[in-house]
């Protein structure tokens, strides 16, 4: 038993060394932002819709006429509609519908100001306060909030590659 165990031993002293490639990557950031401010306004158009049975409509001067109506500054205006019933005490419908368009600007917008729209979307600048992000030696990373419309990011990325 004692040959076998100093024969074992011997082999496993006289074994071939194992090769192999080993990377180890650490890396480290740290990402800080103050929004700027934003504005965005969409101009809302005019629509205008009528549907009905049993129903003729009229301008108010032409009958079965639905009015051409005008258009002001960008705004479609319809005009009054009048709808009589085909035959009075029978079942009818009768449905209208209008959304009125923002006026077109005269002029640009002033910088800073936002246009009279009916979706106007706006975002105050960021305020930096207190914002801060530290990288120790030891790769530990500190963030400190900072004030409305800021962001701080940190990263810490471990890389091992054995081939």
């Amino acid at each position: 038993m004692k040959r076998f165990a100093l024969a074992l031993g011997v082999l496993l002293l006289v074994a071939p060394a194992a090769k192999a490639d080993l990377t180890h990557k650490i890396t480290s950031s740290v990402s800080l932002t103050v929004g700027a401010a934003v504005t965005t306004a969409e101009r809302i158009g005019s629509s205008f819709s009528i549907s009905g049975s049993n129903i003729d409509t009229t301008d108010g001067s032409t009958a079965n006429t639905v009015s051409a109506g005008t258009i002001t500054s960008g705004v479609y205006s319809p005009g009054t509609i009048a709808a009589l019933q085909d035959t009075p005490g029978e079942a009818f419908s009768f449905s209208q519908s209008y959304t009125q368009a923002d006026a077109l600007a005269a002029s640009a917008v002033t910088t800073g100001d936002a246009a009279n729209y009916g979706s106007v979307v706006s975002t105050a600048s960021g305020t930096a306060g207190s914002l801060s992000g530290v990288i120790n030696a030891d790769h530990t990373i500190t963030i400190t909030a900072g004030g409305a419309n800021t962001l701080a990011i940190g990263q810490l990325t471990t890389e091992l590659i054995i081939k």
